[in-house]
């Protein structure tokens, strides 16, 4: 008797198996443009996040070159490995002051800065 209700019990098993499996399978031609469009709103957002990381790496560089840093690419660098807490140093770190347009070349420089970091005129 017990093995008779072990082999119903595995003839229904493999009957109900590749059941299961069709009921999991979709035959929609949609699917493959649900997913790009999924992936599309989340590539965008990943996008934009690599987009505001250069622009914040390229504000760091000019930033630290117009106050007469000589360490630009190394504050690039530190920001780009560490991200929010590398910017926090930086703006901590960064000479203070105003920055004017030079008379000579027209760049950015500190207000207080004796020469120009960008053509070295006074």
């Amino acid at each position: 008797m017990h093995t008779v209700l072990v082999s119903v019990v595995a003839n229904a098993f493999a009957v109900a198996q590749p059941a299961s499996f069709l009921l999991l399978q979709r035959n929609d031609d949609a699917s493959p443009f649900v997913a790009c469009g999924c992936l599309g709103f989340f590539g965008l957002i990943m996008v934009g996040i690599i987009a505001l990381n250069i622009a914040l790496l390229i504000w760091v560089a000019r930033d630290a070159k117009s106050r007469g840093m000589d360490n630009a690419v190394v504050w690039m660098i530190l920001v780009m490995l560490t991200g929010i807490i590398g910017l926090i140093i930086y703006l901590f770190t960064r000479p203070q002051g105003n920055l004017v347009p030079c008379p000579q070349c027209g760049n950015k420089r500190l207000q207080v800065s004796a020469k120009c970091p960008h053509c070295g005129n006074s």
